[in-house]
């Protein structure tokens, strides 16, 4: 598939099944800087749904794939190969089609590469355990595979977040059923090929499709020949997959919406801050489940905040992904900008605007996806704005007086995905962090995963945890073994 700036030029792209390409009703691509037509892709539904999960089940039954370590760790090894080869395309059609800038999408493939390596080793090194319960007794515990696994992916970080979740699937021994997001369906195309390229992969074992509608994924979750779904998106749909999926028990994976606090004390080193902040506000257009998206300032240095800020925010310079000069690209389509803009505008009537943002008026930005970002503050947590995972580049600013006022505002939400605290003192931060009720707590830092690191949510923000060991474990039963030993006459022949 041919991905290129200037012309533009791609070639259709097919969903991946059962070691096959397949094609469909083809749908068109459009660039979220433009609204021009990048190409098209071969839009799935329910039929590709039925026939991965039919691939998927075969495979896992039938071939050595759950039984093989090595095998895993080639496979996984050679993916990591073939997206490091592809290095410069996949960036590249990530900032076009995406509309992330040019950093961000060197990050996301960066961050993957590694990843499918890490599940590489711990395919090899992942062992139960053995003990001696008394000298005629043992137990040990055996993790076998679940079986097929279904994985469905959201549209603002394609790569990593699919990765994510299939990296430890395959890891584990499960074979995959994966529906991609319709947004991305050109990149998505040269994904599939990604893994049509590696040499040791059985047919079936990976199957993709990509959908607009929403058909082919409740077919995912609600079939019974599916053992574990693997969902990242909004904690709306996160109850609908586990209602769909309550009538067969199907064990769920959910990592689901967050309103990440960024607490910043009198302390802190601001000039280190705001621009991490800033960048909270604005990375992925906003469009990321652990944006930055509550301000909280302690109240003697929050008008000396608000003000670096508001100068900081208003420069954020947008325009295409693929520009090196973007500081931040446009939203993944018009409609979305649109949505935001009438949520802030509607919060005006209780919070006033530091940076009101918006949809831009320049010639320039016709057409785009394109919104400035926004900060905005408020006096209490109680309001939508707060509450609501708005899913753009938009911030509360909220002001606190101490430490017991911080943690109260910073847990005044449903969700507990991820938090930051900021301040020089020794022991505050961590102090602070122990009682955010949130998966990930960053100390004067934000957004820094590590693969070796579990990360997921508390409260509304999800069930489970991807990456580190504990992902394996997501796609994994675990049987113990009892072992009674029969004594042994010395005397015996």
């Amino acid at each position: 598939m041919e991905f290129q700036t200037g012309a533009m030029t791609f070639r259709t792209a097919r969903n991946y099944l059962d070691g096959e390409w397949v094609s469909g009703p083809l749908v068109a691509s459009i660039s979220p800087a433009t609204g021009s037509e990048l190409g098209r892709f071969a839009n799935g539904g329910a039929a590709e749904a039925d026939r991965a999960v039919f691939a998927a089940r075969r495979a896992f039954d039938r071939t050595t794939w759950a039984h093989d370590r090595h095998l895993r760790a080639q496979v996984l090894t050679e993916l990591a190969d073939r997206l490091a080869a592809r290095r410069d395309e996949v960036i590249n059609a990530l900032a076009v089609e995406n509309g992330k800038v040019l950093a961000e999408a060197t990050i996301e493939v960066d961050m993957t590469v590694p990843k499918l390596r890490f599940y590489a080793a711990l395919a090899l090194s992942d062992l139960g355990a053995a003990g001696e319960i008394r000298p005629d007794l043992y137990s040990m515990t055996l993790r076998q595979p679940a079986g097929v696994a279904a994985i469905i992916v959201p549209w603002n970080s394609p790569l990593v977040l699919s990765v994510r979740s299939l990296a430890p699937a395959l890891a584990a021994g499960c074979t995959v059923a994966m529906k991609m997001p319709g947004q991305t369906g050109l990149f998505n195309g040269i994904l599939y090929e990604i893994f049509a390229s590696a040499p040791s992969l059985p047919p079936g074992v990976v199957n993709a499709f990509t959908e607009t509608g929403n058909l082919g994924a409740p077919a995912l979750v609600a079939d019974p020949r599916v053992n574990v779904v693997s969902y990242t998106g909004s904690t709306e749909v996160g109850r609908v997959i586990m209602a769909q999926a309550a009538h067969n028990l199907t064990r769920m994976s959910l990592e689901l919406g967050g309103k990440t606090p960024m607490v910043v004390f009198d302390d802190a080193d601001l000039d280190v801050a705001v621009p991490v902040l800033t960048k909270g506000i604005t990375v992925l257009g906003g469009q990321f489940c652990m944006a930055g998206s509550r301000i909280l300032a302690q109240r003697s240095i929050a008008g000396e905040l608000r003000s670096r800020l508001a100068d900081s925010v208003a420069a954020v310079r947008i325009g295409p992904g693929d520009d090196p000069r973007s500081d931040m690209g446009p939203l993944i389509d018009v409609a979305n900008a649109e949505r935001v803009d009438r949520l802030v505008e509607k919060a005006l009537s209780y919070a006033t605007p530091i940076v009101r943002g918006g949809i831009p008026d320049e010639p320039e930005f016709a057409g785009g996806a394109y919104y400035r970002p926004a900060l905005l503050e408020v006096d209490s947590p109680d309001n939508d704005l707060v509450r609501r995972e708005l899913f753009g580049p938009v911030a509360t600013f909220e002001t606190f007086d101490d430490e017991a006022d911080a943690i109260r505002l910073a847990n005044a939400t449903d969700y507990g995905l991820a938090a930051s605290v900021w301040s020089r003192d020794a022991d505050r931060p961590l102090r602070v962090a122990r009682r955010i009720d949130a998966g990930t707590v960053w100390l004067n830092t934000w957004a820094i995963v590590a693969d070796q690191f579990e990360e997921g949510g508390f409260k509304h923000s999800g069930i489970g945890r991807l990456n580190g060991k504990q992902a394996l474990e997501e796609f994994q039963e675990t049987k113990h073994v009892v072992h009674p030993v029969v004594p042994v006459s010395l005397t015996s022949h």
